[in-house]
């Protein structure tokens, strides 16, 4: 005598395949907007951390110019 309250193993993966089969395509949506915003964060900080270390080389370069026009103009006198 079967017992009819569980699902045999062939009827369950069944049941698994065609579930994972309807919610593929909501998954997928998930996935791809996810990785969309995890890009653009990712983009954020990357340009965000260059602008700050951009400007710091920047000051950097302003201060080696200025200290060349001071000896420059040192070496002329």
């Amino acid at each position: 005598m079967s017992d009819t309250s569980e699902p045999s193993p062939s009827k369950s993966q069944d049941l698994k395949a065609r579930f994972k089969q309807m919610t593929q395509p909501l998954v997928d949506s998930l996935d791809s907007r996810l990785s969309a915003q995890v890009d653009k964060r990712v983009d954020q900080r990357v340009d965000e951390t260059l602008k700050d270390r951009l400007s710091v080389i920047e000051r950097a370069v302003a201060d080696l110019d200025r200290a060349v026009h001071d000896l420059q103009d040192r070496l002329k006198e």
